[in-house]
């Protein structure tokens, strides 16, 4: 039984099609059953539509109020029944509806918890570093703080700017993304305190943890 995925959006949706791409393939062990976005005419809708996915869309704008669209998008993602939300350049913070229904994971294009937040790429280039890289994580209520799960190293060249180191860990980011995915899928996954730890073979898809809850950081 493959590992059921809802990948949520807000643009292009490269992330997205690489892990279609690698769903394409029997034994990824995951399968994307749905793909939810923040706003209307993207690409990353048109790639699940293109692919036959389902989808759906919840912008906050629609809701009286952001616990109201964290609510409502809780309940869309829930109606696909996933075993792992994945979110693949969302450009909205989840709230405490969605996080505590699922788990979510994200990734970043920094080695958190350096460069947290929306300008990584540029951060890293004002501070001087010499490598930065790329972090796939799970998601808690804070900005980019919760538990790494994978990270891979990217150097910064000489004369980079901040278009072109991007489109390098992008590269590496999404490669990583889907190998991540796909050892969470077939090797099972748990979490303790910050720890993930892969290949623990007991959590899968339908299946539950016997220890701390899978996707939630235990104290």
């Amino acid at each position: 039984m493959s590992v059921r995925l809802v990948v949520l959006v807000s643009g292009s949706g490269t992330n997205l099609q690489a892990l279609l791409d690698a769903a394409a393939d029997d034994t990824f062990g995951a399968a994307v059953v749905a793909v939810g976005a923040d706003r209307t005419g993207i690409e990353g809708l048109a790639r699940a539509e293109r692919a036959g996915v389902p989808t759906f869309v919840e912008r906050v704008g629609d809701h009286p109020t952001r616990d109201e669209w964290d609510e409502r998008l809780a309940g869309r993602i829930a109606e696909h029944k996933p075993d792992l939300v994945v979110s693949a350049g969302f450009m909205k913070i989840l709230g405490p509806r969605v996080l505590g229904a699922f788990p979510v994971v994200n990734t970043h294009p920094a080695l958190l918890p350096a460069f947290p937040g929306a300008h990584a790429v540029r951060d890293a280039l004002a501070y001087g570093v010499r490598v930065t890289g790329c972090t796939v994580h799970l998601v808690d209520a804070g900005v980019d703080t919760g538990p790494v799960i994978a990270q891979e190293a990217v150097p910064v060249r000489e004369g980079d700017d901040e278009e072109s180191l991007h489109e390098r860990i992008k590269t590496v980011e999404r490669r990583l993304l889907v190998e991540t995915v796909g050892r969470m899928a077939r090797e099972g996954w748990t979490l303790t305190g910050r720890t993930v730890r892969l290949g623990t073979g007991r959590v899968a898809a339908g299946q539950a943890a016997d220890g701390p809850t899978p996707g939630r950081i235990t104290k």
